[in-house]
């Protein structure tokens, strides 16, 4: 990653338009043909720098319920449990944690009922005891916006 990768990732992150086409906007700030822009932004998808492109919409003030959930499960299960969670739309990510509870994710959905039943759908999957499930609902969120410095100065 060069600087001008770099440069690349704090616009998109910090200041990406909302016009016909932000792209282009987008070389322009940065000097650089949007051609260029595009291959590069491209090349990052492709190495897994850049996740995805796209919005990042306040859950709550649309109306939806949200959790932070884990499950215990044997090491041996882990993948199954991983492909199980994968199959709710409303699982928004997964990850493996070294800790009784091994596997963490989070959950948005219509309405808490609507977590009550995948968090029961994938203990029955699973095979799980109630004990094995914890469902830790938001009271309180402190931030919401998570951004990465991606500056080439030491």
């Amino acid at each position: 990653m060069d600087d001008i990768d770099s440069r690349i990732l704090q616009e998109l992150q910090d200041h990406f338009p909302l016009c016909e086409r932000p792209y282009e906007t987008i070389a322009d700030r940065l000097q650089i043909p949007s051609q260029e822009l595009w291959d590069r932004t491209q090349q990052m998808l492709d190495e897994g720098l850049i996740r995805r492109v796209g919005a990042s919409l306040n859950s709550n003030k649309l109306g939806f319920s949200s959790t932070l959930a884990a499950v215990r499960v044997r090491p041996e299960l882990v993948d199954r449990a991983a492909e199980v969670m994968g199959r709710f739309p409303e699982v928004t990510h997964n990850y493996q944690r070294c800790d009784d509870f091994n596997i963490w994710f989070t959950l948005i959905a219509s309405d808490c009922e609507r977590i009550t039943a995948i968090l029961e759908q994938i203990r029955t999957s699973l095979s799980l005891e109630p004990s094995d499930v914890l469902n830790l609902p938001v009271k309180r969120l402190f931030k919401l916006d998570a951004r990465f410095s991606v500056s080439r100065e030491p």
